[in-house]
């Protein structure tokens, strides 16, 4: 009797032993893990940039570099239509920053400042300020011990570091516009503790990193503060994902596996169709349900989405954005083929801004120019295109010029390079702002109809 209540016991503590190590090895649900994985991508693709950032000559800390985009054609996602600045701000409680913008007319401008998560802070422009549209405006810590120089604009930074981008419409006078962007200037006073980045696995667009995200998780979330109302939901979900893939090699194998397989090629649909409205076969203005770009809210992974695809984006006040990386047929856009914008007379390009509009193209995966003999990239308000007789426009792409079709139109592309476009439209119209109006479909057409 005693043996047979023995082997009874035994048998309860083994399937116990074997219940309790297959809910240890089990992989994390993947909805948690989607969640978990792209909120923390986010904050690595910034680490990333800002890694890139100071490997460029020029570039460092509270240093002011300015870009002559004519032949910075490394830039990811550049704008052309602009004369562009950027630097990196790193203070502390003892230390500010102070930038000095000159008195600016008749010509779009905004200094731009972001969170190292990619939220906006402000815009330093005559929209948001316009009061104070110009003078020193000094960013500072919550809890800064600084005395401010009389008159300074106080702007206060939710952590130590914020992304600073510079940009100053062109129009026909691009020379003004340089001179303009020359007078902004960055003073610093203290002498800040600059605190390095956390260490991030190598990865490319097109190659998104797996489980090893996660091995370096707290300290990637200690960087920088996260102020979405959901942060303290979701990187306690990073960090248990974290504390697993750490102690069990099985759970960690079937958490990258589930992550190359399920989660990452979700993220990439989610992220190229689902984060704003989809028309026209072009990705762009707010959708229902989502957040807004720039200031996000509770939707991180359309942050991360857009740090992916579009590092930087502005609010929608300031920019709107439209990708395309489809024709109207729905097939990936490729260099070897023609296509074809067609505005028609009563929607031209000119008409969904009240500043300026512009449409560049680049490459996929890495959104950057693709190189040709005229260096024509982008067209925009002052790039002389010739409309159609009867007031309608059309704009070309292709790798060669198409025949009877005027040149000043035809955007060149590379034969077998994948490209997408991004069209924005600067201080948007209310239809364009609300998500009501978009470009029109990129058409494939054959090179010897016109």
């Amino acid at each position: 009797m005693n043996s047979i209540r023995l082997f009874v016991v035994s048998l309860l503590i083994s399937v116990m032993s074997l219940t309790s190590a297959a809910q240890a090895q089990a992989p994390a649900d993947e909805n948690q893990l989607y969640n978990a994985w792209s909120y923390l991508l986010g904050r690595a693709l910034i680490i990333r940039q800002e890694n890139t950032d100071m490997r460029e000559p020029g570039m460092n800390y509270n240093v002011i570099k300015y870009h002559n985009l004519a032949s910075d054609t490394a830039f990811v996602n550049p704008n052309f239509d602009v004369a562009y600045l950027e630097s990196w701000i790193a203070i502390d409680d003892n230390s500010a920053a102070l930038v000095s913008v000159p008195e600016i007319k008749d010509r779009y401008y905004t200094i731009q400042l972001l969170n190292e998560w990619g939220d906006n802070i402000t815009n330093i422009n005559s929209r948001v300020y316009p009061n104070h549209p110009s003078g020193i405006f000094a960013l500072v810590t919550a809890h800064s011990n600084v005395k401010l120089p009389a008159g300074a604009i106080p702007v206060i930074l939710p952590s130590n570091k914020a992304k600073l981008l510079g940009r100053f419409e062109l129009k026909d006078s691009p020379e003004e516009a340089t001179k303009l962007q020359r007078a902004v200037t960055l003073t610093i006073t203290g002498t800040p503790h600059i605190t390095q980045p956390p260490a991030i696995p190598e990865f490319t667009n097109d190659k998104l990193p797996g489980v090893a995200l996660f091995d370096n998780a707290e300290a990637i979330l200690q960087s920088a503060p996260d102020y979405t109302p959901v942060a303290a939901g979701v990187q306690q979900s990073v960090r248990d994902i974290a504390q697993k893939v750490h102690t069990n090699s099985q759970y960690r194998q079937q958490t990258d596996n589930a992550l190359t397989q399920h989660v990452i090629p979700a993220f990439m649909q989610e992220a190229h169709t689902g984060i704003a409205t989809w028309k026209n076969n072009w990705l762009g203005g707010h959708k229902e349900g989502r957040g807004y770009n720039g200031h996000y809210g509770t939707d991180y992974r359309m942050r991360t989405a857009i740090n992916l695809l579009g590092i930087w984006a502005n609010s929608p006040g300031e920019a709107v954005y439209y990708l395309a990386t489809k024709d109207s047929n729905g097939q990936s856009l490729n260099g070897n083929g023609f296509y074809r914008l067609h505005f028609p007379a009563t929607a031209l390009p000119e008409t969904m801004a009240k500043a300026f509009w512009s449409i560049i193209m680049v490459s996929i995966p890495d959104y950057q120019v693709i190189p040709n003999p005229l260096k024509r990239y982008n067209f925009n308000n002052y790039s002389g295109l010739k409309k159609n007789s009867d007031g309608s426009l059309d704009i070309v792409i292709g790798p060669r010029p198409p025949k009877h079709f005027p040149e000043s139109n035809w955007l060149p592309s590379s034969t077998n390079q994948a490209f997408a476009f991004t069209f924005r439209a600067y201080v948007p119209e209310p239809d364009v702002a609300a998500g009501d109006r978009f470009p029109p479909a990129v058409t494939p057409v054959n090179e010897n109809q016109f």
